[in-house]
């Protein structure tokens, strides 16, 4: 089964648990993602649920576990452009972000938008430049995270973001699985996206991380084959 042959997935929520005043930024996101192990965790569950209701190609969320020799990636791509990618490595955590429709696109002005990129440490320099993640030498980014590895909180750089948009760097719309560890959450996008029911039982065995089963999988996707699911789970690094 491949991706759904409907809109763009682009849905209007809040960052779970922060009080908002103004429009939502990459701050506020900030402030509501979990520790790096716990989203860790949380990015292959969410993975390893989609991975199970849709084996095809095309799904909103991936999870590379051998991204390079140190990094393990976790990726969203809706197939209308907009995209973030969640770099996990030895050094900590990166986070970059595209939405296409953000009045802070590169591709408005030819150029990142000022204090997105600015104060990313040298550490992650390289994750700024990856080709995967730059078009012509550009960085496709609208909003940016980061956290070293022993840091207490996530950064976002000093940005002045434009008026007149309630989510103008994208960053609250596409990060609400991210900011979200309830298998209610997971739930709520499945069935938005795929138009059927999920159960949320299935869903909560895959987040609390117990090894998969003809049940759970059958549950989810009676149409999946469990081995091929099985196989695709341990190459994310599901546990087994």
């Amino acid at each position: 089964m491949g991706r759904p042959d409907r809109p763009s997935r682009r849905p209007e929520r809040v960052v779970s648990g922060v009080g908002l005043d103004g429009p939502m930024t990459v701050h506020d996101v900030a402030a509501a993602l979990p520790a790096p192990p716990d989203l860790l965790k949380l990015c292959r569950s969410i993975a390893t649920a989609e991975a199970v209701l849709n084996p095809g190609d095309y799904r909103c969320y991936s999870f590379d576990a051998a991204w390079s020799s140190t990094e393990e990636v976790f990726a969203m791509r809706n197939g209308s452009g907009d995209e973030f990618d969640i770099v996990f490595s030895p050094a900590g955590v990166y986070i970059r972000g595209f939405d296409h429709e953000s009045p802070m696109s590169p591709y408005a002005e030819d150029t990142v938008w000022p204090g997105v990129l600015d104060d990313v440490p040298d550490v992650f320099r390289g994750c700024v430049d990856e080709p995967a993640f730059t078009d012509d030498d550009m960085p496709q980014v609208t909003f940016c995270l980061w956290r070293e590895t022993g840091d207490d909180r996530w950064h976002a750089g000093r940005i002045d973001f434009p008026s007149g948009s309630s989510d103008p760097d994208g960053s609250g719309w596409m990060f609400d699985l991210p900011v979200d560890p309830s298998p209610e959450a997971f739930r709520s996008f499945a069935e938005d996206y795929y138009e059927r029911p999920v159960d949320l039982d299935a869903v909560r065995h895959i987040y609390e991380q117990r090894p998969l089963t003809p049940d759970v999988v059958a549950r989810l996707n009676p149409d999946a084959s469990f081995e091929v699911v099985v196989k695709e789970a341990e190459a994310m690094g599901y546990p087994g």
